[in-house]
């Protein structure tokens, strides 16, 4: 085999081989157990430590574990986002989190475009079909609608957007703007960890139930409506033409 058929082998198949790797190497050290707000709760001191000695360095690992973890397609990216606003605050927090899950969601994008697109875009089926024709009509809105409103999984999009081959910066910048609200207000969310810690209440959704945390969320909802009015007006004069 010529050096030259074994890079061609190696640029198809082997970014995702490497993310099936990381996907066994994850579960097989059961790391899994490491990713959980019980893990926080148990080790917050340690890392609030670690963080003030080294804050650079802090923030650095933790975007590669983002970006690694996001981008085996581990469900993780919550307990992650939490974690930055725990750790960082809810500003640094939150734009480290959209930042690592934007690149993670990148590396999903990327290997779309390989040999392995067709095989993932015969398993998504007809549900991949209905998002590359949306895409197609109006890639930056429709995308940023998708990630405004997470009604279909983040893995679907990618591979969806990956298949149609729409431009990188627009993919980048479309999933940062949609992401980053959300991860602000997750951030927030995880920045108030502290005082839940703190009382030593188990933490379930009744934790979150407060007003600094729904009307965000709201906000949010409302917002994800911007795009489609968007498109909407900027369509009408094509149809009065």
């Amino acid at each position: 085999m010529s050096m030259r058929r074994t890079g061609r082998l190696i640029g198809r198949f082997g970014p995702a081989v490497l993310v099936l790797v990381l996907v066994a190497a994850f579960f097989a050290l059961r790391l899994d157990r490491y990713v959980s707000l019980g893990e926080l709760r148990d080790r917050r001191e340690a890392l609030e430590a670690a963080v003030a000695a080294h804050p650079v360095l802090a923030l650095g690992l933790y975007l590669a574990a983002y970006v690694a973890l996001v981008g085996a397609s581990l469900p993780v990216a919550l307990v992650l986002t939490l974690t930055g606003g725990f750790l960082f605050g809810p500003v640094l927090g939150g734009f480290a989190a959209a930042a690592g899950c934007t690149l993670g969601d990148c590396v999903i994008f990327l290997i779309c475009r390989t040999a392995m697109g067709d095989v993932l875009r015969r398993r998504a089926g007809s549900k991949a079909a209905r998002l590359e024709q949306g895409l197609r009509k109006d890639a930056f809105f429709y995308l940023l609608t998708l990630r405004l409103i997470p009604l279909v999984p983040f893995w679907l999009a990618n591979l969806a957007a990956g298949l149609v081959a729409i431009p990188l910066r627009t993919f980048l910048a479309a999933t940062f703007l949609g992401i980053l609200p959300l991860s602000l207000v997750y951030a927030t969310l995880g920045a108030d960890l502290h005082a839940v810690f703190r009382r030593g209440e188990p933490i379930s959704p009744h934790s979150f139930a407060q007003p600094q945390v729904l009307l965000p969320l709201l906000a949010i909802a409302l917002l994800s409506l911007a795009p489609l009015a968007v498109r909407r007006m900027r369509g009408r004069p094509a149809q009065q033409e």
